[in-house]
């Protein structure tokens, strides 16, 4: 658009505008005119009503622009926590981390004394800041970051003299630590308050991590360590950019130098140059004042947070035990269907890849998973996915039995066995599929879905990885050597 043009729109637009703070003026007046004219008991009622709708109108527009608290994800009561993991015992599982989890819960709320986490990436300085809070602490840094390799724990103290325990825990995004920044995540949950260490910006996993934090009702303090690398206006920018981003997440961003040692070179009087490592001293002041501010309660005012957190956390890996539980029992069941099947494929006068032979059997397994995971069904429903399983079997018969010739061929000795075994085989490999695609569709959907199940059969019966089918047929050779036995 050219110039000329471009002026002619914008003068259309500011006659417009004017024309219409015109039109508004002259009706404000004419109703105020009206207004006026009413009668004075007339008007104070108005007013009245129209004080009270402007009130609701602003605390309707204040509740819509305010800011969000986050809302902490929820916890189980004890109880039924409890009743879960011995549950989970009940079936073999491994509980021994989550009684132990409940029983430190304990130990601390005896102990009465407030625990404060230092979190944070690896490198940020979390080791040298121990050592400025607690002096006499043995603590091991190493400028490869990395350092700390479990979690350990020193008395500090706060200005008033109450004593602090400090916990150091593994940097995060360390390579190869997965493990631990589990552990320092889970003694994260554990402490009364978080104080979340970053040497500049937060990245994007950072951010991850303190909304991670937030998520559990973690009290927590934002702290920009390093503070004296970086000039008074740069700083203010850098807090002005991390209270942006833990906004309604952290209860106070500070600034703070933890110390630590640096090495520079040094020129000599001779022209050469030497490294001198030298001691930076710290200053935490501000971290001890927000501290002091935040365990202001006690440990018994953080207690209710703290046990809220552990329950949350736990509550999340009792539901990941359960999931493994549920789905290593599920492949148990599997497997003994799928060896009856074999046996009845062997038994058989004339066996084949039709599940109208072993209906009883498929019916069986069915009924099984989704008593494992917890979903009614009728027998209407049972009989119904049978039936689709039994189509989805027979349209794909020549894919199962290619499947089945080529894996016995793949393995030494089996290739050259007769058809019986071929069948068996066979029959191993649709019911593992099933078994497999049922077990699958039941976890993801809470229902028996015929239609998903389906699909996951059909991918299943055509899967050739070796590593499954070496597992067929090594179930299906044991099998068949047990039933020459009996015969």
């Amino acid at each position: 658009m050219s110039r000329r043009p471009r002026l002619l729109f914008t003068a259309l637009a500011l006659t417009a505008l004017l024309w219409l703070l015109f039109a508004t003026a002259e009706r404000a007046l004419a109703l105020a005119q009206r207004f006026l004219a009413l009668p004075a008991w007339l008007q104070w009622t108005l007013g009245g009503v129209l004080a009270l709708f402007a009130a609701a109108g602003l605390m309707v527009l204040w509740w819509l622009l305010r800011p969000r608290r986050r809302r902490p994800i929820p916890a189980p009561d004890r109880g039924s926590l409890e009743l879960r993991i011995d549950r989970l015992r009940e079936r073999g599982a491994d509980t021994g981390a989550l009684a132990s989890e409940l029983g430190e819960l304990d130990r601390r709320r005896a102990s009465t004394r407030i625990y404060i986490a230092l979190f944070g990436e690896i490198s940020t300085g979390k080791s040298s800041l121990i050592r400025a809070l607690a002096p006499h602490a043995q603590v091991a840094s190493d400028a490869r970051g990395g350092t700390t390799r479990e979690v350990d724990h020193y008395d500090g103290s706060l200005p008033d003299g109450r004593t602090l325990v400090l916990a150091d825990v593994p940097g995060s995004r360390e390579a190869g630590g997965e493990t631990r920044e589990i552990l320092a995540r889970e003694e994260a949950l554990r402490a009364h308050a978080v104080v979340y260490l970053c040497a500049g910006d937060l990245n994007r996993s950072q951010a991850d991590e303190m909304h991670w934090l937030a998520d559990f009702g973690k009290p927590l303090l934002l702290v920009l360590n390093k503070a004296d690398q970086w000039t008074s206006t740069e700083r203010e920018q850098l807090l002005a950019r991390l209270r942006q981003h833990s906004r309604g997440i952290a209860s106070a961003v500070l600034a703070i130098s933890a110390g630590g040692s640096e090495r520079y070179q040094r020129q000599l009087a001779d022209g050469s140059t030497e490294s001198v490592e030298r001691l930076r001293k710290p200053a935490v002041e501000p971290l001890l004042q927000a501290l002091d501010r935040l365990v202001a309660s006690g440990a018994e005012g953080l207690e209710d947070l703290r046990e809220h957190s552990v329950l949350a956390g736990l509550h999340e890996r009792t539901g990941m035990l359960e999931t493994q539980t549920r789905a290593d029992e599920a492949q148990r069941i599997v497997r003994k269907y799928a060896r009856r099947a074999i046996v009845g494929a062997l038994a058989a006068i004339a066996p084949g890849s039709d599940l109208v032979i072993q209906g009883v059997l498929a019916a069986g397994l069915t009924r099984a998973l989704a008593e494992l995971y917890g979903v009614k069904v009728s027998d209407v429903q049972i009989e119904d996915f049978v039936q689709q399983a039994r189509l989805t079997v027979r349209t794909g018969s020549s894919i199962v039995l290619a499947v089945a010739g080529n894996a016995l061929k793949a393995f030494p000795g089996l290739g050259t066995l007769g058809g019986g075994v071929l069948h068996a085989f066979a029959y191993a490999l649709i019911f593992d599929s099933m078994g497999q695609a049922l077990a699958a569709s039941l976890a993801e959907r809470h229902t028996l879905d015929q239609h998903d199940a389906g699909a996951r059969l059909k991918e299943l019966l055509a899967d050739t990885g070796s590593t499954r089918l070496r597992q067929l047929a090594s179930q299906t050779m044991e099998a068949v050597r047990e039933h020459d036995r009996v015969e």
